[in-house]
């Protein structure tokens, strides 16, 4: 089942300002989705008109596989968001800033500690929460999104300005929470190398529309026809000698090995059996993937 399902969404400030155009998004049940954007492409109004922060003017958007027009209200309260930083009271503890929100979410008082273990912040007695740290702050407004027991959480560049520590800890919470909880997350980031280490699903906004979607294995291999393989051998001057003489692509790479083009797996095998044909030794031959930035930055080309 897909838990957010959105089709031809479209939107616009004005008539020269165009946001979204035509998109389509689908978010598997249990997934770990990033949504991929450069800042202004659309993603964070993508996330307001799923929680009915923006008005819909064209397209449809579903949730938990029913019309988010028709039943607003009921379908949002399985939602918890974090979109903006909300209001944290620095004269209180941890504690107390949730118990004011339990009481505007209804719900019981055991559910404080409960997300407050689930947070990491259980042990901090009557620490004030101006005296956190950012890390922890943005842990307490996740402890808030979790107050009312959602089924997905939705979170808006969670690990923006976080230092490095503060970045590995929410790291670490959104997959226990995805693991652990079956919590279903949406993240939207332009942090490329931190949705790489999360997320199970991508979604890339350019200029208003997807231009993908899928398992970020997917994304990977969609990179991946036209790639490189590193040679490591002792022989570099026979091998420079056969890549110029068959007119291959190729490059020095890291520690003076060599990268040259390949078109796929059946050419691999082919330039394989032809260095080992003219006797040239080899230590390792290896594919050189791209990291998620280069694969972000090929397709929104």
């Amino acid at each position: 089942m897909n838990i957010i399902e959105i089709s031809n969404l479209n939107y616009h400030f004005s008539k020269k300002d165009h946001v979204l155009k035509d998109l389509n998004i689908k978010v598997p049940e249990g997934a770990l989705y990033g949504l991929l954007a450069a800042n202004g492409a659309g993603k964070t109004t993508t996330l307001r008109l799923i929680l009915g922060l923006l008005k819909l003017q064209t397209g449809t958007i579903k949730l938990f596989n029913k019309d988010l027009c028709i039943d607003r209200s009921g379908l949002l309260s399985r939602i918890g968001t974090l979109i903006e930083t909300p209001s944290i009271y620095n004269h209180l503890n941890a504690y107390n800033n949730l118990k004011v929100w339990q009481t505007i979410y209804n719900c019981k008082k055991e559910r404080i500690e409960q997300v407050l273990q689930i947070v990491g912040l259980d042990n901090l007695g009557h620490k004030k929460a101006g005296d956190f740290s950012l890390g922890m702050k943005q842990r307490l407004s996740i402890a808030i999104a979790l107050l009312n027991n959602p089924e997905v959480l939705i979170l808006d560049e969670p690990t923006n300005g976080l230092d490095p520590n503060g970045i590995v800890e929410i790291r670490e919470l959104l997959i226990s929470l995805n693991k652990n909880f079956n919590i279903s997350i949406v993240i939207s980031s332009h942090i490329l190398s931190e949705i790489e280490k999360i997320a199970t699903h991508i979604g890339v906004i350019n200029n208003g529309s997807i231009v993908f979607e899928g398992t970020l294995e997917q994304l990977i291999n969609k990179q991946q026809e036209c790639n490189m393989i590193e040679i490591n051998t002792p022989d570099t001057g026979t091998l420079l000698e056969l890549l110029n003489y068959k007119n291959r692509v190729f490059e020095i790479g890291n520690n003076n090995n060599l990268r040259v083009k390949v078109s796929g797996q059946n050419d691999i095998a082919i330039l394989i059996k032809n260095l080992v044909d003219n006797n040239v030794n080899l230590y390792e031959v290896k594919q050189v993937r791209d990291d998620l930035e280069s694969v972000f930055m090929n397709i929104i080309k």
